[in-house]
């Protein structure tokens, strides 16, 4: 079992970056986490995609998907327009912005993402506790709808409980071991209710998911992982977070050799679904068509 105490523990090991997390725009965050190559974003767009396009195959039907800690709206401008995450750090580092004002970025944002062309029927809601972020996100057009809540202190709010009810598939590249399976406990309900969503998470390798997993399992979800996959979500801060998280993986049972001892904390993908379609088409199988 993992509770709030456990992941925070956890969490003292890596580098502090709260303080880019919740700015008015994302000039600061792209700006910090470029020189880390943060990468996991674009390492889950493809496995993303797949799933939508099996949705869609399923369903005929625009895809509703919820980013668990969307921060602003990454996930959505990858999945909803032809960009890498390379576009997206170029996008946020023009010089003629360098000065501007968060209103200035936002405006700019709204038009540059207008006159894009979606490649994917897809709407995106966003969920995150740094309120600044999804608001930036909504307001820049990324977001189709924006909930800013911490679900580990506090209950859904009432008045969104129907818009998640239409939840196809719900996706994380890196709030796992910000959240706990106390946030899915309290989603779950919501958006259960007729219909379940697939839940894709991408996890680092630092925080185990069997609580998570736990909670799922108890509202009839299977959860495949991907076997002998990991996806780099950045490079290490500094020699001393490293020498910390490896020492965490040892205690932990997890075997860092070729791995994060090669200087990238790494993610594993975790799929839940229903079980029926789980036996239908398992993990692998789905990501190879």
């Amino acid at each position: 079992m993992t509770d709030r105490a456990g992941y925070d523990e956890i969490n003292e090991v890596k580098a502090d970056m709260d303080h880019i997390y919740n700015e008015p725009d994302p000039r600061a965050y792209f700006r910090e986490l470029q020189k880390l190559g943060y990468a996991i974003p674009g390492a889950a767009q493809p496995v993303f995609q797949k799933l939508i396009s099996h949705l869609r195959r399923r369903r005929d039907e625009t895809i509703h998907i919820l980013d668990l800690g969307c921060s602003y709206g990454v996930n959505a401008a990858l999945l909803k327009y032809d960009l890498s995450m390379a576009d997206l750090y170029e996008h946020w580092e023009r010089e003629d912005l360098a000065g501007a004002t968060a209103d200035r970025v936002a405006a700019n944002d709204r038009r540059f993402f207008a006159n894009m062309e979606q490649t994917q029927d897809i709407e995106v809601i966003g969920l995150d506790q740094a309120e600044n972020a999804v608001f930036f996100a909504e307001d820049a057009g990324l977001l189709d709808h924006g909930i800013a809540v911490d679900l580990e202190k506090e209950t859904l709010p009432v008045d969104v409980k129907e818009e998640l009810a239409s939840v196809d598939l719900v996706i994380s590249t890196g709030c796992v071991g910000y959240v706990t399976e106390k946030t899915f406990e309290r989603l779950l309900p919501a958006i259960a209710r007729g219909r379940k969503p697939w839940l894709a998470n991408f996890v680092l390798r630092m925080f185990p998911f069997d609580s998570i997993e736990k909670a799922l399992r108890a509202r009839g979800y299977v959860t495949e992982k991907l076997e002998g996959e990991t996806f780099v979500q950045r490079r290490f801060a500094s020699s001393e977070e490293q020498g910390q998280v490896l020492e965490q993986l040892r205690e932990a049972g997890v075997n860092p050799a070729g791995k994060e001892d090669q200087g990238y904390l790494l993610a594993e993908f975790y799929l839940s679904r229903p079980a029926e379609a789980v036996a239908e088409t398992p993990l692998e199988q789905l990501l190879l068509n």
